[in-house]
């Protein structure tokens, strides 16, 4: 290598050298919007349960069946309202629908199908259980098996429990806010105490968790009049779980 080619190489790598040297200049704050999304949560152990409770007939007699349903039913719910005196009951969902046979009969000779004839009759009614008494739902659904059948079962937070949890959800999604600005206004070089809150907008709204769904037989055992009481049915065994709630913020920060 030349002596003009090594001094030329020397020259550069020097500029490279004072190049990375140089301190870089911060950009300027003063004035500047910043945006700041929160997260918070609290979590709280699930207290009201919502179970669901039917009961399903077929017969070919639609009077028989309907019979069948009306009664048990209306045992159903004398049972949950012995056992569970405060608990919130709605009937709902009654149905009654033809059954057809699965196989249709093929027309002869060009001749148009015969209408399909129904061979039974399909009638069911549900029952809506709201509780608070965790305690007494296993021997409360125990009880009303012996009748009805359990077809949904969701552990979340009473209505009180969730407006008692609002005063911490919006506590901790705040205190989020705080830390992230303290962070934003060191990243920046500048201090806290410089920065002012613009706006809050609050997005936050609470989300029920841990459903746990239990799918039972659609035919129970008949409960007519004069016959013999369903043999017991052994207690279910449940877990409530617990439920997180969320809430979301997005704040405007602006810096002196």
């Amino acid at each position: 290598m030349t002596v003009m080619k090594q001094l030329a190489a020397a020259a550069i790598a020097a500029c490279a050298l004072s190049a990375q040297a140089a301190p870089q200049e911060s950009l300027p704050t003063a004035g500047a919007l910043v945006v700041v999304p929160a997260f918070g949560e609290v979590r709280h152990v699930n207290d009201q349960a919502v179970i669901t409770l039917s009961v399903e007939e077929v017969d070919k007699d639609k009077a028989a069946a309907a019979s069948r349903v009306n009664l048990k039913m209306k045992q159903g719910l004398e049972i949950v309202k012995q056992e569970d005196p405060q608990a919130s009951l709605k009937t709902q969902g009654y149905y009654t629908y033809p059954v057809y046979p699965e196989e249709q009969p093929q027309p002869l000779n060009g001749q148009p199908r015969k209408p399909r004839v129904p061979t039974a009759w399909r009638v069911g009614q549900s029952l809506q259980v709201t509780t608070v008494n965790l305690a007494g739902l296993p021997k409360t659904v125990a009880a009303a098996q012996r009748t009805l059948s359990l077809n949904n079962l969701h552990f979340g937070l009473a209505p009180e429990t969730t407006r008692k949890l609002d005063d911490q959800r919006i506590a901790a999604t705040y205190a989020n806010l705080t830390e992230r600005v303290n962070s934003i206004a060191r990243a920046m070089g500048r201090k806290v105490g410089d920065a002012v809150i613009d706006t809050i907008d609050f997005e936050g709204s609470g989300n029920y968790q841990d459903r746990v769904n239990v799918t039972g037989s659609s035919r129970v055992a008949m409960a007519m009049a004069g016959s013999p009481p369903p043999p017991p049915v052994e207690e279910p065994s449940f877990e409530p779980g617990e439920t997180t709630l969320q809430m979301r913020l997005v704040g405007k920060v602006r810096f002196k």
